[in-house]
């Protein structure tokens, strides 16, 4: 069921830094071409810090964990969004299968990758428990012996109650210098972190402990290069729209994805793109410092 590239399996036998990528990203968190492009840029980041990217999908009834150039073409908006329930029915059904974080770290339990980057995490929706809504993200982060970098929980949830949630799970949050959760599109104003770490020798030393004392997933918050401070009213008024078209659950996202690049100008189509890049960069220095 699960194909591996040769240079990482490699990788993985030598005990060499590997990090996983989703390919939700590529489908259906840009314009079409878009995520393409993003995702051969990540792929490229994780190299210049010194790991081994392991960019991860479903295609023709099998996991690709190392997707090729041509195969990550395929994956465009008629890609299943797949979280960790979603795996088995798509490698049945021969689909095209985009991985979520969760539906990534779910591959990542069953080959060993211990790293990963992403955008941003999935949490608990804004309005809970009305619609009771909480991504699979976090549950699958807690059983897994996995560090993810990304820039906070996605920017249309609720952070505090998702930070809450964090704890009680027993995720720790790791700053990338700075003492506060990074809220996606903006580097202040989010709930406290449990732990600041300054280099990536250190975030992969707190790892390697958690692991051996018997914890779970860890995250390390980075903040997005170009803070962008004045979204919220966007997304605010991407989240109404979304509500009143009748749009739900996994469909949300790239809508309110879709809406903000539009009404913004661009501003956070670019932004997207660079902290996916950046968090790329800095999970495989993590990694090769593992």
């Amino acid at each position: 069921m699960i194909r591996i590239s040769p240079d990482i399996q490699e990788a993985i036998a030598a005990g060499r830094g590997v990090v996983a990528l989703e390919t939700t990203l590529v489908a259906h968190g840009f314009p079409p071409g878009e995520g393409v492009r993003v995702g051969l840029e990540s792929e490229a980041a994780v190299r210049a810090g010194g790991a081994i990217p392991a960019t991860i999908g479903i295609l023709d009834g099998q996991i690709v964990v190392g997707l090729t150039e041509a195969e990550l073409g395929r994956f465009d908006v008629s890609a299943r969004k797949l979280g960790p329930r979603d795996l088995a029915a798509c490698l049945v059904q021969g689909a095209v299968g985009a991985t979520t974080v969760g539906g990534t770290l779910a591959v990542c339990r069953a080959t060993g990758i211990q790293f990963m980057a992403t955008g941003g995490l999935g949490g608990v929706h804004r309005g809970w428990p009305t619609p009771p809504d909480v991504s699979a993200d976090l549950d699958v982060i807690a059983q897994t012996h996995a560090l993810i970098v990304s820039s906070g929980v996605k920017s249309l949830l609720d952070v505090p109650a998702t930070s809450e949630l964090l704890e009680t799970l027993g995720i720790p949050v790791l700053g990338w210098r700075t003492n506060t959760m990074p809220l996606f599109y903006s580097a202040l104003g989010g709930p406290n972190v449990s732990a600041r770490v300054e280099t990536a020798a250190e975030a992969a030393a707190i790892a390697k402990s958690h692991w051996a004392i018997g914890g779970g997933g860890l995250v390390v918050g980075r903040p997005p290069d170009v803070s962008l401070d004045n979204v919220e009213p966007l997304i605010q008024e991407a989240l109404a729209k979304a509500d009143a078209d009748g749009i739900h659950g996994q469909a949300v996202t790239p809508y309110v994805l879709s809406y903000l690049h539009r009404e913004s100008g661009g501003r956070t189509l670019a932004a997207n793109r660079e902290l996916i890049v950046g968090n790329a960069r800095l999970a495989g220095e993590i990694a090769a410092a593992a």
